[in-house]
């Protein structure tokens, strides 16, 4: 497998075009014909996508690109399905997929840059695309790139002004845990302490359990999703504790990632008529959408859920999704089955398995 240092250096050499700007500015536009020769430019589909708002574009002008080859090297050496390859590899086979890796950069500030990067779900199955959220700082004229869970990350945002002072307190504490996935799996006791994790509606009010334990991608790795549909809460997705909340795939797009205090965070996809946010401080079931089929970085859904996953960090502050076996959350212990999405949940002596309607409990 590639160092990051070796993906970075290998990521700039390839020069990655493909700049998909949102509405580009002519000059934005002249700059980058001008700057990037003929003979050495990438198809869109064969590199790294790009939205970019014209006045953010305009403002980095030329060192755009710089920016965006940091950030798709941290994306490519910590994706799973980009591992043992090189970047430009790593793109070409994802593509052949029909799956994008997308660097979204959102505000820019002096030096700061701030935005979401992610590579796209397969869309032959139910699963959840692989999403950080990013900050980069240009240093010693070369940018530093930080994905959501690494060191980089956690010193940017100790430092960044485009981090505002209640989020940095609730991001610090979620980048600096040091409990590991393995430690977590030790003690029911341990695993139970979600900090007050609601599942995704309004308390005492029921949606039907569609979907048990499984994994965020559907495939390999911790089971740490449920599906949701139906119920009496008229289909409303709300936040399971307050925290600051982000749209990953940006305006009218139905997945959004929320960080809370304690060193959990929780994802929401396949959402429809999406609440736009972005690094914004909400409440405890705050609405971010309804359920839906959304799937706008891929993946798969056949009728309208929610497709709720949950997070954490291990030592060496690597985000990832975590175990939900033995967890409580909405006063329901949640745990595993033979197989992926057969897990059911307890409450008081009794057992809800999928095509069971639950209240979602606060304690």
């Amino acid at each position: 497998m590639l160092s990051r240092t070796s993906v970075r250096t290998a990521l700039a050499a390839l020069a990655v075009t493909g700049l998909l700007v949102a509405a580009p500015s002519a000059t934005a536009a002249t700059r980058d014909s001008a700057t990037t020769p003929a003979s050495t430019a990438q198809p869109p589909s064969a590199g790294v996508t790009v939205k970019m708002p014209s006045a953010v574009a305009d403002r980095l002008g030329t060192d755009r690109r710089a920016l965006v080859d940091a950030v798709s090297a941290d994306v490519l050496s910590r994706s799973h399905d980009a591992k043992g390859l090189a970047p430009k590899a790593a793109v070409d086979k994802l593509a052949d997929e029909g799956r994008k890796v997308v660097v979204d950069v959102r505000t820019v500030s002096r030096d700061w840059a701030r935005g979401v990067a992610y590579v796209e779900a397969s869309r032959t199955q139910h699963g959840e695309p692989e999403g950080w959220l990013y900050i980069a700082h240009r240093e010693a004229g070369r940018w530093v790139s930080g994905l959501e869970g690494d060191r980089e990350f956690a010193d940017h945002v100790a430092k960044s002004p485009l981090v505002g002072k209640t989020e940095r307190q609730t991001m610090t504490a979620y980048a600096q845990r040091k409990a590991t996935p393995q430690t977590q799996t030790s003690s029911v006791g341990v695993l139970a302490n979600t900090n007050g994790l609601l599942l995704p509606w309004m308390p005492d009010y029921y949606m039907t359990l569609t979907g048990g334990a499984h994994s965020s991608s559907g495939g390999t790795g911790y089971w740490s999703s449920l599906d949701f549909a139906g119920g009496n809460a008229s289909g409303r997705v709300r936040s399971s504790r307050e925290g600051t909340a982000t749209s990953m795939c940006g305006a009218g797009g139905g997945w959004t990632r929320v960080i809370h205090p304690g060193g959990f965070s929780t994802d929401y996809y396949h959402m429809w008529n999406a609440t736009y946010y972005n690094g914004t401080s909400i409440a405890r079931s705050a609405l971010l959408g309804n359920i839906g089929t959304d799937t706008c970085a891929g993946g798969s859904a056949t009728g309208a859920h929610v497709h709720w996953s949950l997070r954490t960090y291990d030592a060496n502050y690597n985000g990832q999704y975590t175990w939900l076996n033995g967890r409580t959350i909405g006063g329901w212990a949640w745990w595993n089955g033979s197989s992926q999405y057969t897990g059911c949940a307890t409450r008081l002596g009794v057992t809800a398995c999928p095509g069971t309607a639950i209240y979602n409990r606060t304690s």
